[in-house]
């Protein structure tokens, strides 16, 4: 399976909701609990207290699981948040002419911005660099420098649908991805954000 199929079949996956059976169990569930911690304890705690401290520890835990399963679900699906579009389009929706690049790498997603709005409106370029076992991918616009891999880059696009890296000492095309040298893996293309 590769990764496109993969992203095909996150997004078709629905997230698990809770049954009605769970939700009609789970008083019961919780008040078995109550009454068992209550008989084990030999703190001088009120009996109401006790219950409702209990009842709502085993509420909350049921909540944070629950969650924490829908997000490392949407985490999942969001891999590579920045191929799909979806935050590009966004992104440039809230900073129109500003954004000089958006970068997803280990420390998350980050936005570069301009001062003023002074970058030109051109398709987004859709660039992902690994460097041994770190990769980070970026959406930027032709023109634009970027630092990717501890390498100061200027992207262009050629006019033909593909993409060039121009840095000190290094060139790369999409046309010969194999001349990437130092161990460098890129994938680069033109990002077509309106058909999405």
């Amino acid at each position: 399976m590769n990764d496109s199929e993969l992203t095909a079949l996150l997004k078709k996956a629905r997230v698990p909701e809770p049954s009605g059976e769970l939700w009609d169990e789970l008083p019961g569930r919780v008040a078995r609990q109550l009454n068992r911690a209550r008989t084990e304890t030999s703190h001088p705690v009120g009996r109401g207290f006790s219950r409702w401290a209990w009842g709502m520890a085993t509420a909350l835990c049921v909540v944070m699981a629950f969650i924490a399963g829908h997000w490392h679900g949407q985490m999942a699906e969001k891999k590579d948040a920045l191929a799909s579009g979806k935050v590009v389009r966004e992104t440039l929706a809230m900073f129109p002419n500003r954004v000089r690049a958006i970068v997803e790498d280990e420390h998350g997603l980050n936005l570069v911005l301009s001062e003023n709005e002074d970058v030109p409106a051109s398709s987004p370029l859709y660039l992902r660099v690994c460097d041994g076992k770190q990769c980070a991918s970026v959406v930027t616009f032709s023109g634009q420098e970027i630092q990717v891999a501890g390498r100061k880059m200027t992207v262009l696009a050629d006019g033909h649908d593909g993409v060039i890296l121009m840095g000190n000492n290094f060139a790369w095309s999409s046309r010969e991805p194999a001349m990437a040298k130092n161990n460098l893996k890129i994938e680069a293309k033109n990002l077509d954000i309106g058909a999405m």
